[in-house]
């Protein structure tokens, strides 16, 4: 694979997608657990990914360096030093036992982008660093939180916000972030040079959707329009553990899988009547350990997402009041503990828009805004420099699993879409001037503040 990256860029159009596919699949062979594919923060497999990417990277035009948190990063310069800087990424990690695409697909994508760009300028007789903007590509090296039960190491570390408490983590073997850092060559003490570029002016992430909306619809391309917010809360229902066949039915019970499993139903019947909210028990226990015995303790976990944090607050308030009254009818108590109380990103809706319409051009169909229900590292990034995702349709809806899947045709219409809204970046320079002074207007804003 590694030996025809010097004719990457020459290749013909109609073989992009399968390009981008097939190295897809050369990564998901590169894994620290012989038989499927799983790469941690850091592991000693995250070399070899780094050692294949940084290959396409610098067959591209790109200088490649790794920064101290392990992010890869390849960088494309414009002919002006003090140009502004446009960000692609996603990340290179993985879940255990997973798929070819997610994460990995954002990253080679943005290394095809480059390609064509530096193709179409080889083509036109001028210099790649003709671009009136640099582009960077990033693997980030840790968004699953997989490792160290903390996700998006990797774009914290960008954007300034790998603390101590963070760098302080363990994994289950007793390794520090820090010394997972150290332990992969690299040097917790630099991280401070890995922030974004001051030039940096937008972030754009390529990624499957993990669901099954855009295949429902017939669509190949999404653009995000949010990350929802997301409630995360354990439920502990408390009655009373008794006989099951010499309890009678009614007052003399204090069932406590009974007042969950009320409370379970008006959970998903509300999300249901609730447009955009999806509302999730996913873990359950209980008490009881024989089918002859009244359970006297339940254990249920909620997972409430909504593009509108009102929306969802909302939601979890009247969960939360549900709950209560289905113990007192059933005399039981109810308590609760929040876990995670994330709120909602917004995608930058003049990237957004500009990426629609790149989309429709290149498509001749204008594709739907959809709301992600899951994390990605964007909304991390958001926090510094405007951000926008595409989502390509995940076939069967199929995500973090071995299954997982891409179509050739929508791996190219992403693609396309890409190359074009680059090209109205270039072509465009009022509008490049527009966008990269209001990321730069926002970054003082939230300096000042």
């Amino acid at each position: 694979m590694i030996g025809s990256d010097k004719q990457a860029i020459e290749a013909p159009s109609a073989e992009r997608a399968q390009r981008i596919i097939a190295r897809c699949r050369e990564l998901a062979l590169v894994t620290e657990v012989p038989g499927e594919t799983t790469r941690t923060f850091l592991a000693s497999a995250m070399h070899r990914v780094h050692a294949l990417v940084g290959s396409w990277m610098r067959a591209a035009g790109m200088s490649m360096y790794e920064d101290a948190a392990g992010n890869l990063r390849g960088v494309l310069a414009a002919a002006d030093p003090d140009a502004p800087r446009l960000v692609i990424g996603s990340h290179l990690d993985t879940v255990a036992n997973a798929g070819a695409f997610d994460g990995v697909l954002g990253v080679v994508l943005g290394v095809a982008l480059v390609e064509e760009m530096v193709r179409e300028a080889r083509a036109a007789a001028v210099a790649a660093k003709s671009l009136p903007f640099a582009i960077e590509v990033i693997g980030f090296s840790e968004e699953e939180g997989v490792r160290f039960a903390k996700p998006f190491l990797g774009s914290l570390a960008v954007i300034g916000q790998l603390d101590a408490d963070t760098l302080a983590r363990t994994d289950a073997s007793g390794v520090s972030v820090a010394d997972a850092i150290r332990n992969f060559g690299l040097e917790p003490a630099e991280l401070p040079e890995a922030l974004l570029d001051d030039s940096s002016f937008g972030y754009l992430e390529f990624h499957i959707e993990q669901g099954p909306v855009l295949e429902d619809e017939g669509e190949a391309l999404g653009i995000v329009d949010a990350i929802a917010g997301q409630t995360r809360m354990e439920f502990i229902f408390t009655g009373q553990a008794n006989h099951a066949g010499t309890t009678p039915m009614g007052s003399l019970r204090r069932d406590a899988l009974a007042a969950a499993a009320q409370w379970i139903g008006e959970v998903e019947r509300y999300a249901n009547d609730c447009a955009g909210l999806v509302a999730t028990v996913g873990k359950v226990e209980s008490s009881s350990r024989a089918g002859n015995v009244i359970a006297g303790k339940f254990v249920a976990t909620l997972d409430v997402r909504h593009p509108l944090d009102e929306v969802r607050r909302a939601s979890v308030a009247h969960f939360i009041d549900n709950a209560k009254d289905a113990g007192r009818k059933r005399g039981t108590t109810v308590d609760y503990t929040t876990s995670i109380d994330q709120l909602a990103v917004p995608m930058c809706s003049d990237l957004s828009a500009l990426l629609r319409a790149a989309a429709s051009r290149t498509t001749l169909r204008e594709p739907p805004y959809i709301t992600s229900g899951a994390g990605h590292d964007a909304m991390i990034i958001a926090r510094r420099i405007p951000a926008a995702i595409l989502f390509l349709r995940s076939p069967g809806g199929l995500s973090h699993h071995p299954d997982e899947s891409v179509l050739p045709g929508d791996v190219e219409a992403a693609l396309a879409t890409g190359v074009e809204f680059l090209r109205t970046l270039r072509d465009d320079r009022a509008m490049l001037g527009r966008i990269a002074g209001r990321a730069l207007r926002r970054k003082r804003e939230n300096l000042h503040a």
